[in-house]
């Protein structure tokens, strides 16, 4: 049986850290450990992990790191300790007892399987799906989630023509796709060794997709396995449309863009985004939105990458 470390990155995020360690702590699959990775969390959290979880080995950093950047330090201690697979897993989440053995299934079906990913519902609307694959709409410079907010995948992604050469027996339960969410991404230890460590260039959003494409292109397939259900919240990294938020966005998207389409295309896009945000101040239209845009879009010019200076 393979050995899986998860890897729970906590920011200030004491309670839902709990619940979904909890949840974990009920799966059926045997051979795991459970890693937590505090990614520099002023509210305590620290103390009282160790507190209430000390069978779970747990890392400090010293500073927000950022998603990449605190998972990387995780990634590492996994790589370092024998783990077959790591499995990211973010801590406002909580999983099926079932969900690792059936990701695992999947991914041990292939050796072209690098990467495996469950659907995810939402947490306060269980019947609503949260994320079920990602496509990468390029002109858009964005990722967006398939069949989001719908009960059941309705919608095939288009890389479906994966399943030709699954068995039969799994052929129906999986999906290409272009990315998996680092909400919950399972990987091989010999993806990693060939690819690297996420990107932290990005700082936070698109870290997970770039590690997929770069996947894809070194010949490993990024799949969903639509039996293996987990919940999510919503996201309290940024808050929901915040400043960093819709910068994050902005800004990685068209590095995103620049790295695995076109630099020329990323960089016409940008234009065009540019000149709409002022025409948003000048109309007085989302204006909120308009300067985070904008402040991306200028940082995307000048090649600035990893965290926004001024926020945690």
């Amino acid at each position: 049986m393979p050995k899986i470390i998860i890897i729970v990155l906590n920011w200030n995020g004491l309670s839902d850290t709990i619940e979904c360690i909890e949840s974990l702590k009920k799966i059926d699959y045997q051979n795991y450990e459970i890693i937590l990775v505090d990614n520099g969390s002023m509210d305590n959290s620290v103390a009282v992990l160790k507190e209430k979880f000390g069978d779970i080995y747990l890392i400090e950093n010293r500073k927000n790191l950022g998603f990449a950047g605190g998972n990387n330090v995780g990634i590492k201690y996994a790589l370092k300790n024998g783990a077959d697979f790591i499995l990211l897993l973010n801590n406002d989440t909580k999983v099926e007892s079932d969900f690792l053995t059936k990701l695992v299934k999947i991914a041990n079906n292939d050796n072209k399987i690098g990467i495996v990913g469950p659907i995810i519902f939402s947490y306060d609307e269980p019947e609503k799906i949260y994320f079920a694959g990602g496509k990468v709409n390029w002109s858009r410079t964005r990722g967006e989630h398939i069949n989001f907010e719908k009960k059941s995948i309705s919608v095939i992604p288009a890389k479906a023509g994966i399943q030709t050469w699954m068995p039969d027996q799994v052929r129906h339960d999986i999906y290409g796709v272009d990315y998996i969410t680092g909400c919950c991404l399972l990987i091989k230890k010999e993806v990693v060794e060939k690819i690297g460590l996420m990107s932290e260039d990005y700082f936070l959003y698109y870290e997970d997709t770039d590690w997929c494409l770069r996947a894809q292109r070194a010949g490993y397939k990024c799949v969903l396995a639509s039996q293996a259900k987990i919940y999510h919240k919503q996201s309290k990294s940024t808050g929901e449309f915040s400043y960093p938020y819709i910068y994050y966005h902005s800004r990685n998207g068209l590095m995103l863009c620049s790295r695995f389409r076109s630099k020329i295309l990323a960089h016409i896009i940008s234009s065009w985004i540019f000149l709409k945000q002022i025409i948003k101040l000048v109309i007085g239209y989302k204006r909120e939105w308009a300067k985070p845009v904008m402040k991306g879009v200028v940082d995307f010019w000048k090649g600035k990458a990893g965290k926004l200076e001024g926020y945690y």
